[in-house]
């Protein structure tokens, strides 16, 4: 059957409309459903339906599936059954412009983009609305617009841009916009359309959850830093600093707990409904003994290492590291993100349960279910599980209702100490407001571990930097692009990744090889189906 050209078909009268309950616990404004059958003359004759409208613009931002397996694209996780999304083809290098996962992705982000551009062409013919509302309602069209955007340029490079529904033929022969060209636009709208954002502490409870100012501020800084313009990073970053919306949360694992959504650091989150719109993907990530399916991707031992000991050290300098109690006197965030053998995990009703994963250490046939086991076992790969967003009040199956955090505070801060260090400029106050903040959040206590150290080079403070964004952020989705636009991923995806210290003869777990060659892989390659309806579409220049 020919395929039907999904970025670019625009029926003017008809929108394919997702269910938009994309949102937020109780009367939410954004769990108001869509129709799926309105006409340019008569569907835009209420506020209701065209938030309807723009409420599945919200949903077309991401899912969950993209969330959690693109850590799988970097060296954070690695799949070790099934192929989730195409990211164990993509990461060994056997992907080819027909892989599946190209041409979902780039259908994604264009379906979001085309209900973007029929709302913004039709809002302005409903009667009868606030104008405050109308303005708001179109900025936040504008933002998620722009998120696509982002998101196209930053797999594929070179993208077709358009701000209003094109007719068939037309898509059939439209040429990609510059990259450069498309940041610009990006960047142009998310300034543009600040102003007629509330911020956060605007919102009523009921709208919590809807894209406010600073999150317009937060995109920028990010799109920023994704393309090294350290100077605009700083800027946009002590603007959001200085709004005075937002804070680190207290606690790091409460910040991913049900009862705290919409908490002093969340700055956008893609919202879910218990029971009305749920994702489980738990049920294939958490632990085997705790009620889940089957492993199909882990955490890998070059995360876990990652994670600094209890004194600011590495594994490899702090003298508290013992081999043969490796999880002892580490950084906080290891058990609030990762499961490892002996771990105690904290159930529902408070009591906890020890994780058996080294072969042959647990005490009954249930609890051996989550030991490691090459070959055909269910269990882990890697000799690891995952336990952040791990929803305490889920339903059978994992079904879990809690928000997926796609912008945080802490993201904000680690991009400003990030940008300070590459202009040169970081200094005790910056670290202070950043990574020692984070740190003393995270639990850390011991001055080492706190305290600026003033002979710190600008390498060195480099490599500190992206170490604690990567257990900061660690299992969000963020790490894959941090390793491109660094362009370390030949560096850390090519070759083999390694589980825990269940090997043979006592060694690291061998995992699958990888491949990395950055000659072509550090942009995606236009779907094919793409190429064969649009001839005038190329692929990037590697």
């Amino acid at each position: 059957m020919k395929k039907i050209h999904k970025i670019y078909k625009i029926h003017v009268f008809i929108v394919m409309l997702l269910i938009a309950s994309s949102g937020c616990q109780e009367i939410n404004d954004l769990d108001l459903a869509p129709t799926d059958n309105f006409t340019e003359l008569n569907y835009w004759t209420s506020p209701e339906k065209a938030r309807m409208v723009l409420n599945t613009a919200y949903n077309q931002m991401t899912n969950s599936n993209y969330f959690f397996y693109n850590e799988g694209l970097s060296d954070n996780a690695f799949i070790g059954r099934g192929d989730p999304e195409n990211v164990k083809t993509i990461s060994e290098g056997q992907h080819t412009p027909a892989t599946p996962r190209f041409d979902q992705e780039w259908d994604d982000r264009y379906a979001g983009i085309k209900t973007c551009n029929i709302f913004l062409e039709n809002v302005d013919n409903v009667p009868d609305m606030d104008t405050q509302l109308r303005k708001r309602m179109k900025a936040e069209a504008r933002f998620i617009r722009a998120w696509q955007y982002f998101k196209l340029a930053n797999w594929f490079r070179d993208v077709p841009l358009f701000t209003k529904p094109i007719e068939l033929d037309k898509s059939k022969n439209i040429e990609q916009t510059s990259h450069d060209e498309v940041i610009e636009f990006v960047h142009n709208e998310l300034e543009d359309i600040k102003s007629d954002l509330p911020v956060k502490s605007e919102y009523s409870k009921s709208q919590l959850g809807r894209i406010t100012k600073g999150a317009a501020i937060a995109l920028n800084a990010r799109v920023y830093l994704y393309n090294s313009d350290w100077e605009n990073t700083v800027s946009s970053c002590e603007r959001l600093m200085n709004l005075g919306e937002y804070s680190l949360f207290p606690s790091y694992e409460g910040i991913f707990l049900p009862q705290n959504e919409y908490n002093s650091e969340v700055i956008l989150d893609h919202q879910y409904v218990p029971i009305d719109r749920t994702y489980n993907n738990l049920f294939d990530l958490a632990p085997l003994s705790i009620g889940a399916r089957i492993n199909t991707m882990a955490p890998t031992q070059e995360l876990v290492d990652s994670y600094l000991m209890s004194d600011g050290q590495t594994i490899d300098e702090s003298p508290l590291y013992d081999e043969n109690n490796p999880y002892e006197n580490r950084d906080p965030r290891l058990s609030a993100t990762i499961v490892h053998h002996g771990y105690e995990w904290v159930k529902d009703d408070g009591s906890t349960q020890t994780i058996y994963i080294e072969p042959g250490s647990a005490p009954d046939d249930d609890a051996a279910r989550d030991e490691y086991a090459p070959g055909s076992s269910n269990s882990t790969s890697t000799g690891y599980y995952l336990r952040k967003y791990y929803d305490p009040q889920s339903e059978e199956k994992f079904q879990s209702g809690l928000n997926l955090i796609l912008i945080r505070y802490a993201d904000v801060l680690l991009m400003y100490a990030e940008a300070k260090n590459e202009l040169g400029e970081m200094n005790q106050t910056v670290w202070n407001n950043t990574i020692k903040a984070l740190r003393e959040r995270a639990g850390f206590t011991d001055a080492a571990a706190l305290n600026y150290d003033s002979s710190w080079g600008q390498d060195q403070l480099r490599q500190i930097i992206r170490r604690e964004r990567r257990v900061e952020l660690a299992m969000e989705g963020l790490r894959i692009y941090d390793i491109r636009r660094w362009k370390t991923a030949e560096d850390v995806l090519d070759g083999y990744p390694h589980g825990a210290m269940f090997g043979e003869d006592g060694g690291h777990i061998r995992l699958t090889e990888r491949t990395f060659d950055p000659s072509k892989h550090y942009w995606w390659p236009i779907p094919r189906a793409e190429l064969d309806l649009n001839s005038n579409l190329e692929q990037p220049v590697w």
